[in-house]
């Protein structure tokens, strides 16, 4: 069972390949805001690239809804 560190440690390392910048940190607080390149498309890999990561889908409606990285790792951490 993966624990919430595990999460955000792998998160950590999609975030930093999809945006390609070694700098990115990310916390359960963490909006598209915060970081330059998310907008719609790049939301779009960025998800692929997670269920790919954790061997997870999500469903539609939780991709358009999710307001934070937390509410991913929570989903996360529900199905892994």
């Amino acid at each position: 069972m993966l624990s919430e560190r595990q999460v955000y440690e792998r998160l950590n390392d999609v975030f930093r390949d999809v945006f390609d910048d070694e700098d990115i940190e990310v916390d359960a607080s963490t909006v598209a805001d915060d970081i330059e390149d998310w907008d719609s498309m790049m939301h779009i890999t960025l998800i692929g690239a997670v269920e790919d990561e954790f061997g997870v889908r999500f469903k539609m409606g939780e991709v358009s809804t999710m307001k934070n990285v937390g509410e991913m790792v929570k989903i996360i951490l529900d199905r892994a």
